[in-house]
């Protein structure tokens, strides 16, 4: 430790940090207290305890929000800022795998280290608030969650396209797959797989999400890529008729069924009135409902492709065969990027446009994904760049059917393409021709008209569209929590049971070849706890090592009271943090050793905590990394909103405000990596320069919202400053007052770290409490006592430890401050309990004075300026020159004298 002499002592870190981290815990001093007066609730969140422990990049969130939250207190809001541990999920199991331990042990272990690194680093946490996604106490209510969802219609179990990670052996959420098509977790490049799984209906939320943006105050990077990933589009679907040959309708029959289920979106219907008029027919959703006339073939997504084989000719079978197993290799990325060259194949089979009755080509093609519209679109290449560029390349025909009006050129090429985009942009100033009926109207008026007849003729209707899918809820995996759900074969064949089963006709899961009633789990049987499992590996078969616990797995019917059997996947790591801001509320209930985890009344914890959950909610400040945008933030408000509609919660929304930070690299410029060796450990800081020091760093290290470098260098700057700050402290703190200049730079001090604190300008902040460090260090008088301690308190958020030293140094300088005795209820004051200082309008009135302009000793005129300018030369000279400068026409100026504040000589040949 780098230690520096002065007169009471030497500036030693490691010892002032310690003691009075110890000495705030044991005093409880950032405890916060429901109902007292106004609050305001800062959330972070909550990590994965991970065995690599904490990071610079949890130090640069965490200490921001911190010195946020000191000053809230300081402004005297009641300020509850908790912590807590996210621990179920992959990232754990992974790590025990990995180092061959139980994650129960793994995650115990964990903990243990980050809070120990957290405490080291002085953040002013709730510790009484403790919470962690792996006590049963707390995923009862997790379990209780999901149940409400079951009753309500809005979890179900379908088989689905899922994406598979071979590493990790279980199935993905589309929101936990990059566009790269890898686990964002383990970069392990994932697959695709039709499996059972559970779902929530989030889709049936979509809009509200998208609506309740307006309500709230998130950055606008953070609501873009909200609104991007949901993906509302306005637009119809369109039944095109299969023409074909033959079928083997038996299978089809099957297909059908399946697709029913399925959340990929492609969907095939059957209509007609007896077998032998039967047709089948393929939905297509179109955003371009008036170009459709120049519709001249259609597209695939290899995904839904699979459900159509019947229809493809043998000869041509193989080669689409091929070319879907090809495509399904590809990433989203892939398949989806710029300039890539258009691939299909022909399926052999046509279609029929319900407008026109002309038929079409069918072909499968890898640039049409499955979870767009129905996974089949309707090719138009007069007016679409892809079904260009696919049109041209398979010789189909390209059909414009939409031009400019006369007075409007547009951008037509010479074999008439005009691009869709152009045409939506203003529909007016466009004009369909070749287009039946609706030729001559405007592609306004002709859409309203076409959507009508959709409807009319029974061959579509007008709808909206969402990028966003269902969340696939399951998970293959054993570290997380049980999906509280049974399967009862003898309460599906008793049919006098039906009555007492929500929907059986609809809950039915087939298992080993045989029906099975989907039974609940009852919430006074809640949790259903997760048993220890030595060997808990994933099988890779696509179950839970669950599976094989047969003395878990087999349970009597909590309904007929016959054998049973319990669902063995358990639910994503994102299950717990969905509501975990709720639990920091009434930890106490869900912490307390001696709490019933059982709860045979079935009284909710929710309904039982209405006055606490209205003090404290909604969520003030959130402040979280911008990954978690379309995945923890998007579910989160989902579940929030769904318990909102069932009364368990007072808002629609759970954040009022949303702030992310940016990413912290390797001194390299390289994302930190072992592999790299650019990894910082923040013990090492703390051990060589203090906590505050690097607390200072990571906020001054650059806006808070952009990935920064690290730089050792800046490390060595932050901690200089500091130690000028106590340097100081013990040598320019006067009896008397300080200079009016001085005096007037530190209320603007004031009044900019005041301002940049509240909008998050965390770096600009430190930056002029460094520029004033500077002034008093110029300054040939020193700082008086009481604008010493105004400094202080405004240096307090982000330099915590440093400055209650000297806060209680020069407030009894006869007090032991290396072992303060005093009690938080006597003596003791914490600078952190302290009154935010107010700013002084009258010191923010510059003083403005006269400089006199010379030239060679000659008067030659004057101007006014501010006295925050005087130390600034080279403004001062430019001022000087515009008014001397008829007078240095055709002169050469050999130097310029500068007598500060009154006069600029300038002196030429």
């Amino acid at each position: 430790m780098v230690e520096t002499e002065n007169k009471n002592g030497k500036y030693s870190p490691e010892e002032i940090e310690f003691k009075w981290q110890k000495f705030w815990e044991e005093n409880g001093f950032y405890i916060a207290s429901d109902f007292a007066g106004n609050k305001y609730y800062i959330l972070i969140e909550f990590p994965y305890p991970s065995g690599a422990g904490l990071h610079v990049g949890h130090v640069r969130s965490w200490s921001a929000m911190d010195a946020y939250a000191r000053k809230k207190r300081m402004e005297g809001y009641n300020v509850l800022y908790p912590m807590g541990w996210d621990a179920f999920g992959l990232p754990a199991e992974n790590y025990a795998i990995k180092n061959k331990i139980h994650p129960s042990t793994a995650v115990e272990e964990n903990i243990a280290n980050f809070k120990r690194q957290i405490k080291s680093l002085g953040l002013s946490f709730d510790w009484s608030r403790e919470i962690n996604t792996t006590d049963p106490k707390y995923y009862k209510w997790t379990q209780w969650i999901f149940l409400q969802f079951y009753k309500k219609g809005l979890a179900y179990r379908a088989e689905v396209t899922v994406n598979w990670c071979p590493t990790c052996k279980t199935n993905l959420a589309d929101e936990e797959v990059t566009a790269e098509g890898v686990h964002e977790r383990c970069g392990c490049p994932t697959e695709k797989r039709m499996q059972k799984q559970w779902l929530l209906k989030i889709t049936e939320y979509a809009d509200r999400l998208l609506e309740d943006l307006k309500k709230v105050d998130y950055s606008p990077r953070i609501a873009t890529q909200q609104v991007n990933w949901i993906g509302r589009s306005q637009g119809a679907r369109v039944k095109f008729q299969i023409r074909f040959n033959r079928i083997q309708i038996s299978n089809f029959k099957y297909q059908i069924s399946n697709m029913s289920s399925s959340s990929d979106g492609g969907r095939v219907e059957r209509s007609g009135t007896s077998d032998s008029s039967e047709v089948e027919e393929i939905e297509v959703f179109t955003t371009a409902l008036d170009t459709i006339f120049g519709t001249t073939f259609m597209v695939l997504s290899p995904e839904l492709a699979k459900s159509y084989l019947d229809y493809v000719p043998e000869d041509k079978k193989k080669a689409v065969l091929k070319y879907i197993e090809d495509s399904l290799k590809k990433s989203e990325l892939e398949r989806q990027a710029e300039g890539k060259v258009k691939t299909g194949v022909d399926t052999g089979f046509q279609v029929i446009n319900p407008f026109n009755k002309r038929e079409i080509p069918v072909f499968v093609a890898d640039y049409v994904l499955a979870n767009y519209g129905t996974g089949a679109v309707m090719g138009v290449p007069g007016h679409d760049r892809r079904d260009y560029e696919f049109a041209k390349k398979y010789n189909l025909q390209i059909i414009p059917v939409i031009r400019p009006v006369k007075e409007d050129k547009g951008e037509v090429s010479e074999d008439g393409f005009w691009e869709y985009a152009e045409i939506k942009s203003n529909p007016d100033k466009a004009v369909l021709f070749d287009s039946g009926e609706f030729s001559g109207l405007t592609a306004r008026d002709a859409k309203k008209k076409m959507e009508e007849v959709l409807v009319k003729r029974g061959i579509g209707e007008k709808t909206v569209d969402y990028h966003l899918r269902d969340w696939v809820f399951s998970r293959q995996h054993y570290w997380g929590e049980p999906i509280p759900i049974i399967y009862c074969n003898r309460c599906w064949e008793i049919k006098d049971q039906k009555s007492k089963i929500k929907n059986i006709e609809e809950d039915c899961a087939i298992i080993n070849g045989e029906e099975h009633a989907i039974v609940p789990v009852p919430e006074e049987d809640l949790p259903v706890e997760l048993p220890y499992l030595e060997s808990y590996e994933p099988s890779g078969t696509g179950e839970s090592p669950l599976a094989n616990v047969q003395d878990w797995v087999n349970v009597q019917c909590p309904v007929c009271g016959g054998k049973a059997k319990r669902e063995t996947d358990t639910m994503p790591n994102w299950a717990g943090s969905n509501w975990y801001y709720l639990a920091y509320l009434f930890a106490d209930k869900l912490g307390n050793p001696k709490s019933e985890i059982r709860n045979p009344k079935s009284n909710n914890i929710f309904s039982e905590n209405q006055d606490v959950i209205k003090y404290w909610m909604p969520v003030d400040l959130y402040q979280g990394g911008y990954e978690h945008t379309t995945l923890h933030l998007l579910y989160s408000r989902f579940v929030y909103k769904f318990l909102f509609d069932i009364g368990a919660v007072p808002t629609a929304e759970p954040y009022l405000k949303r702030r992310s930070h940016g990413i912290v690299l390797g001194p390299d410029g390289r994302k930190m990596s072992k592999s790299f060796g650019n990894v910082i450990n923040p013990d090492d800081i703390v051990k060589k320069y203090g906590a505050d020091t690097l607390r200072i760093y990571e906020m001054f290290m650059g806006p808070f919202d952009q990935t920064i470098a690290w730089s050792d260098e800046g490390v060595e700057g932050c901690y200089r400053f500091l130690k000028r700050v106590w340097n100081l402290a013990m040598t320019k703190v006067i009896d008397g007052k300080s200079d009016l200049r001085l005096v007037s730079s530190l209320h603007k001090t004031i009044q900019k770290v005041t301002s940049d604190l509240e909008s998050m300008k965390f770096n600009t902040a430190i930056a002029v409490l460094m520029e004033f460090n500077n002034e008093w260090k110029a300054d040939k008088k020193g700082l008086g006592k009481d604008e010493f301690k105004k400094f202080l308190l405004i240096l307090a958020p982000f330099a915590p430890h440093m400055t209650e030293e000297l806060y209680q140094f020069f407030r009894n300088p006869k007090s032991e401050i290396r072992n303060p005795k005093q009690t938080k209820d006597t003596v003791y004051e914490s600078i952190h309990l302290q009154k935010w200082p107010e700013v002084d309008e009258k010191y923010l009135v510059e003083e403005e004075v006269t400089v006199v302009v010379q030239v060679n000793g000659k008067r030659r005129g004057e101007f006014k300026v501010q006295s925050s300018k005087f130390k600034v030369q080279s403004e001062i000279e430019e001022m000087a020159g515009e008014v001397a400068g008829k007078y240095l026409v055709g002169k050469e100026v050999k130097r310029v004298i500068y007598v500060e504040g009154k006069i600029v000589n300038f002196v030429t040949n």
